[in-house]
């Protein structure tokens, strides 16, 4: 009777942790084919803190979900000069992106936040451009989308002494930022960015016309005044004045000795919020 007791207690024993080696088990295998399956677009230097890092992330400055990441892991890019499309793994064409929209030269935070500019952008208009350059998702021509160089083209502006120093800065710069993003409301943003924003950003319905985003109002921007295009001015004859808006309005006239003639009407919020009223 004792062994019996015996026996059952044993048999009651293995009932509940056979279950829980079993799930033990799963859970570490599960986990692994994770991360296995998230090398073939992450590189070596993926550690298990990146991976927790991602749920720590700042609600505007998101890492991209692992799965989401390898879906956006190509991008194809139309060459607007050769007229042919190639595919490329996204940071890799951010190398390009970055060395042709910014100096190397600059800062690498700032190097940083422009991986990061350029990466968000990147993939917004790979969502949303489709059919804009047919069978690619973005172009070389920062006129319509952002610009970018190939390794060869970006060496021969450089000199022979800051060609490897430069290069290894800008895939630092994009490297150390691999898998950022900015987002709002949990998409990724139409991150337009410029070199200089005059002292105050604009709402880029004033200058496109089309919707406006939430994410991007006027703000004022300091420390760009030491930069050498943050003013310009353009000086025209009388003369030139009348060709050029003929151009445009073929009954066009003026009365150059009226003072009134020439006169600001209106301005935009951004020139309202601007401090550096003596700009002229």
């Amino acid at each position: 009777m004792k062994k019996l007791i015996i026996y059952i207690f044993n048999l009651v024993i293995l009932c509940f942790v056979i279950p829980i080696i079993f799930t033990i088990r799963f859970d570490k295998k599960e986990v692994s084919m994770i991360y296995d399956e998230s090398t073939d677009f992450m590189d070596n230097n993926v550690k298990n803190d990146d991976i927790k890092n991602h749920k720590e992330s700042d609600n505007n400055l998101n890492d991209i979900v692992l799965s989401d990441y390898k879906k956006y892991n190509t991008v194809k890019v139309y060459h607007t000069k050769s007229n042919d499309i190639q595919e490329m793994i996204l940071d890799e064409y951010l190398y390009g992106v970055v060395s042709a929209e910014m100096p190397a030269s600059f800062e690498k935070e700032a190097l940083k936040a422009q991986s990061i500019v350029a990466r968000t952008y990147t993939i917004y208009k790979i969502i949303n451009n489709a059919g804009k350059h047919e069978g690619a998702d973005i172009c070389d021509d920062s006129n319509c989308c952002q610009a970018w160089l190939s390794k060869e083209d970006r060496f021969k502006r450089w000199s022979e002494q800051e060609k490897e120093e430069n290069w290894n800065k800008i895939l630092s710069a994009v490297n150390e930022t691999k898998g950022k993003i900015i987002t709002y409301e949990g998409k990724p943003i139409n991150a337009f960015f410029h070199s200089n924003s005059g002292g105050t950003t604009e709402i880029p319905i004033n200058v496109w016309g089309g919707s406006n985003y939430p994410y991007l109002q006027v703000v004022a921007t300091s420390g760009e005044d030491g930069y050498m295009q943050y003013y310009s001015e353009v000086l025209l004859s009388e003369d030139d004045l009348v060709e050029k808006m003929k151009e445009k309005y073929s009954d066009f006239s003026i009365d150059f000795e009226n003072d009134d003639s020439i006169k600001i009407i209106e301005r935009n919020d951004s020139r309202k919020n601007q401090k550096h009223k003596n700009r002229k």
